[in-house]
């Protein structure tokens, strides 16, 4: 992760809480409440690929994240609670590498060193930061497809 985009976030979410925060306060609202309907996380990521049931497929084997059930008799993959950074970025950043790539998507896990252990075990190239960041480590691999993946173990100031 380059410090330019580490500084940015931070300062970006400590602006925004200043700014809920103030804004709560004269509302005269209690802690948590913003006034506003608020989404409560994400429900679903949808996207393209070549062979959805390969790469689905891929996605359960590899990170635990279990294919769609088809009925609602079945059980879906469930997130833990914690922080999700939701961040756009400039048009031409290449911070998710391939130009023609539209997202990346970040992954909280327990244990990066593990979870970096298992998807080389499968054949995965992963690329883990050297740094610790306040908010903790960072690695960065890939789908069988090329789509970009972040992992990341929170830590320091986020241990959610």
């Amino acid at each position: 992760m380059h410090q330019e985009d580490v500084t940015r976030r931070t300062a970006l979410a400590l602006t925004a809480a200043a700014a809920m925060a103030a804004q709560a306060q004269a509302m005269g609202l209690t802690k948590g409440e913003t006034g506003m309907e608020r989404v409560t996380g994400i429900g679903g990521f949808f996207f393209r690929a070549k062979d959805p049931k390969a790469l689905a497929a891929w996605y359960e084997k590899n990170l635990g994240v279990t294919m769609t059930p088809h009925d609602y008799g079945g059980e879906p993959w469930r997130q833990e609670a914690g922080t999700t950074v939701f961040e756009p970025f400039k048009q031409d950043t290449t911070y998710f590498g391939d130009m023609r790539l539209q997202w990346m998507i970040n992954f909280r896990v327990r244990d990066l060193d593990k979870m970096a252990a298992q998807l080389r075990a499968n054949g995965t190239a992963v690329e883990i930061d050297p740094e610790t960041y306040p908010n903790g480590r960072f690695a960065k691999t890939a789908d069988p497809e090329g789509n970009p993946i972040q992992l990341w173990q929170p830590g320091g100031v986020d241990k959610s």
